[in-house]
């Protein structure tokens, strides 16, 4: 454990912050399954889900989780599997 009080504030925040990254990775992997679970079962609702799972996949990239163009190739993936 740290001894410098501002190590141990750092060490906190890092917990903090693994957290919050952790859960928006979650919901960013939850809707993208949710979407292509309603695409492999032809539901009407794909395209409100695609612009859901899109829109998470921006927002994890804003927020640094992801890189720019992985995020790209993932809404590419998504825009082609809505198509078929």
């Amino acid at each position: 454990m740290a001894n410098i009080k501002s190590a141990i504030k750092r060490a906190e925040l890092n917990i903090i912050q693994n957290e919050r990254n952790s859960a928006q990775k979650a919901a960013l992997r939850t809707s993208i399954k949710k979407f292509e679970a309603a695409v492999a079962a032809g539901s009407d609702d794909a395209q409100a889900l695609y612009v859901a799972a899109s829109a998470a996949i921006d927002k994890a990239h804003s927020k640094g989780l992801i890189h720019k163009n992985k995020a790209n190739r993932d809404k590419s993936r998504l825009a082609k599997k809505l198509v078929k």
